[in-house]
């Protein structure tokens, strides 16, 4: 059962090799995505880390969120579904 986090508050910099990067300790990381524009293609500044497992997310929520990196304080939560309308 995977897990999907959420990461928000990213800095521009960040891409999906180092968005990975930061989140490996935590456990197996099965995708790591920025969010980019698709006109531009520059980073949103929010992404996702998909999970190989619930605790490894769980963990890397817990120790991540608010944490400063680049400048920037992260916001990590668990992924909400997307809405149907």
């Amino acid at each position: 059962m995977t897990a999907k986090i959420y990461v928000g508050n990213l800095s521009y910099k960040v891409d999906d090799g180092k968005l990975r990067e930061m989140f490996a300790s935590f456990g197996e990381v099965n995708e790591a995505v920025v969010i980019k524009d698709k006109f531009s293609h520059r980073s949103k500044g929010f992404g996702f880390v998909t999970f190989s497992d619930e605790e490894s997310a769980k963990k890397a929520i817990s120790e991540m969120n608010e944490k400063e990196v680049e400048g920037r304080a992260l916001k990590v939560s668990e992924a909400k579904p997307l809405a149907s309308n």
